[in-house]
């Protein structure tokens, strides 16, 4: 991959990644500032199905935040876009769609494949 389209690849993760960290820091001062008092059970209920749910959400952020920081990590080192299974060239449109991916199409079918049947 050349250089410009790396730098391409680099920017539309550190946007990403700053958009995430941006959103769990918002989180976590919310959960912290709510002094939330509910006398009755239903809404109390409510509230931490919601928390609950957020927390979920937050999660599976926390684990693509390092899926980012690795594909940046992959971008230094020259590794970006190349499939770790084949070491042949990920498809421009793979990466565009998911640019955190480490498999190319045809490997990830066939890892998908394989845990479909194990």
């Amino acid at each position: 991959m050349d250089q410009a389209k790396a730098e391409e690849y680099r920017a539309i993760l550190q946007k990403q990644l700053e958009e995430l960290l941006r959103e769990a820091d918002k989180t976590v001062s919310e959960m912290t500032d709510e002094q939330e008092n509910f006398p009755d059970p239903t809404d109390r209920a409510s509230v931490e199905s919601d928390r609950n749910f957020e927390l979920r959400i937050r999660d599976r952020e926390r684990k693509l935040i390092s899926k980012i920081r690795e594909a940046l990590k992959r971008i230094d080192d020259g590794t970006f876009g190349v499939c770790e299974s084949c070491d042949e060239e990920i498809g421009e449109a793979r990466l565009k769609a998911r640019p955190v991916t480490t498999l190319c199409i045809d490997c990830k079918t066939e890892q998908e494949r394989q845990e479909r049947i194990g």
